[in-house]
């Protein structure tokens, strides 16, 4: 997960050592590669680290790919989650839906790079503290989430309740904006739904107002402005006070 080192809304993880806990699963979605197309999911994790608004931060993992073959970068997590003697048990018959609301010990740093930062899951062990993490309730998952920013049913999630929420595709032939494929930067070939809030933000204050300056944009950046435009009208006003 990509995030900015400024003054924006939105308030990173910070550097961690601690207990977390799996609050999702993401769905999977298609990620070009030097291999091609590949189906990619992240594992979210809630950690025992508070905004000032009381909801926990949260931090993703790495991108993998459904696969437990030995060299498999997602066995290698799990292995180290689970403890050695233990996963290889528990990945015999594997559903990814078992890791809601497993605990894990976490270390989250910070990787600077080109006047970013980067919070990355270093390490991810298992928790033998006699006392683990509870997830708090308030992180949607993806696929739960729906238009403008409903839970299933219509309940409003509650504010600081993880990263940007899914919004589906709307009758009539209504544009997803959310949908649009992101076709410059490091989030290249990436959907705006799948970008961390901080990477939308960064899309939107490096390359939007640039964009908007050039005198014949492609058929992309014209998609890619007019999703950026409609995320900026879904975020709060800046004294709302509210991290999204």
């Amino acid at each position: 997960m990509k995030i900015k080192s400024n003054n924006s809304n939105f308030e990173p993880c910070p550097e961690y050592t601690g207990k977390g806990v799996c609050v999702d699963v993401t769905p999977l979605r298609k990620q070009q590669s030097q291999f091609g197309e590949r189906d990619v999911f992240k594992i979210v994790f809630e950690t025992d680290t508070e905004r000032d608004d009381g909801s926990r931060f949260c931090v993703w993992s790495r991108n993998f790919t459904p696969t437990l073959n030995e060299k498999s970068n997602l066995r290698k997590f799990l292995r180290g989650w689970f403890g050695r003697d233990q996963g290889k048990q528990e990945m015999e018959d594997f559903d990814t839906e078992s890791l809601i609301g497993k605990p894990a010990q976490l270390v989250v740093v910070h990787e600077h790079k080109d006047g970013e930062t980067y919070a990355n899951v270093a390490a991810c062990t298992p928790d033998k503290s006699g006392t683990p993490l509870q997830a708090s309730g308030k992180y949607v998952r993806v696929k739960d989430r729906k238009q403008d920013g409903e839970k299933a049913g219509g309940e409003k999630p509650e504010s600081g309740s993880g990263d940007y929420r899914r919004t589906q595709p709307a009758a009539g032939g209504v544009v997803d904006h959310a949908a649009v494929k992101v076709h410059v930067g490091r989030c290249k070939g990436l959907e705006l739904r799948d970008l961390s809030p901080e990477q939308v933000q960064a899309l939107v204050e490096h390359w939007l107002p640039v964009a908007k300056q050039n005198a014949k944009p492609t058929a992309d950046d014209k998609r890619l402005m007019t999703a950026l435009d409609w995320w900026i009208s879904t975020q709060p006003a800046a004294d709302d006070n509210v991290p999204y």
